[in-house]
């Protein structure tokens, strides 16, 4: 591959999960238009990999296909960059299916480059303020701990912009977060997969676009679902009817939370301030 083939993604990321729920992501952002389409793979129980600087966008699938045979981080990152004559100019983050991480920085990586790995996680980034950066997603997500994967990166997110960031400001972030069957309708993998292609404040946006995705697609425990009484039977009937809708199932179709019904004995917490805050 010649040295001006792909593109310059200069940028900071995190590859991590969380082994006791069943979830691998990537979260990332860059002075970089779509930096979604280029930086974050995953896949459950196989692992995570960021690929930026001179990015080369198949150490993605191929590093997914590595990690499937059961490669350790490290070893995924050796093979990667052995058959690269790039590898000077990339970066490479991986989590493995075990939860083991690796961070690679070519030679000829723009300054500030680098990266830190740590129990889960491998942090990195390239023409950057400082490793503040780096130290700050490192730091946040070991910090975080307990909290769902998903929070934890928007928080590493933040704390590495906070520390400097990209040395050449921001555009654009993204968020990938996978788990076996906890996507829509519990027929896809994919969690969360939230892009902002172009933004003046690509974070706050991020986790703007976080926020609509939990609210729509977000599980609350089932032990703080509402029982329906009669009371609230008469509520539910009177806004639906003030809505123009017959049932809850046709009003939440419209309102994309259908994935938060189950059965018309207990209602979710939050579809009913959704239908509250409606009518």
């Amino acid at each position: 591959m010649s040295r001006i083939d792909g593109p310059l993604v200069a940028t900071y990321s995190i590859c991590a999960c969380d082994l006791a729920t069943g979830q691998w992501g990537v979260a990332t952002q860059s002075k970089f238009l779509a930096v979604g389409s280029v930086v974050p793979w995953a896949a459950p129980h196989v692992g995570a990999v960021a690929t930026q600087s001179y990015a080369n966008p198949r150490y993605g699938p191929d590093g997914l296909a590595l990690l499937a045979e059961g490669l350790s981080a490290e070893a995924v990152v050796e093979h990667l960059t052995a058959d690269d004559s790039d590898r000077a100019l990339r970066q490479l983050g991986v989590v493995d299916g075990e939860g083991r991480a690796a961070t690679y920085t070519g030679d000829e990586c723009h300054a500030w480059a680098g990266g830190r790995t740590g129990e889960g996680y491998a942090t990195q980034g390239n023409i950057l303020v400082s490793e503040a950066t780096v130290d700050g997603l490192a730091e946040t997500f070991e910090a975080t701990a307990g909290s769902p994967l998903a929070e934890r990166l928007l928080d590493c997110l933040d704390a590495a912009e906070a520390a400097g960031g990209d040395s050449r400001g921001r555009q654009s972030a993204a968020m990938l977060v996978v788990e076996r069957d906890g996507g829509y309708a519990g027929l896809s993998d994919t969690l969360v997969d939230l892009r902002v292609d172009d933004h003046a404040d690509p974070l706050v946006e991020l986790r703007r676009l976080y926020r609509l995705h939990d609210a729509l697609f977000g599980r609350t425990p089932r032990e703080e679902w509402l029982p329906v009484d009669a009371a609230l039977r008469a509520e539910l009937d009177e806004r639906l009817a003030r809505a123009g809708h017959d049932t809850l199932a046709s009003w939440a179709g419209v309102e994309n939370l259908e994935e938060r019904l189950d059965g018309e004995d207990e209602i979710d917490p939050v579809v009913l301030e959704r239908l509250r805050e409606a009518t």
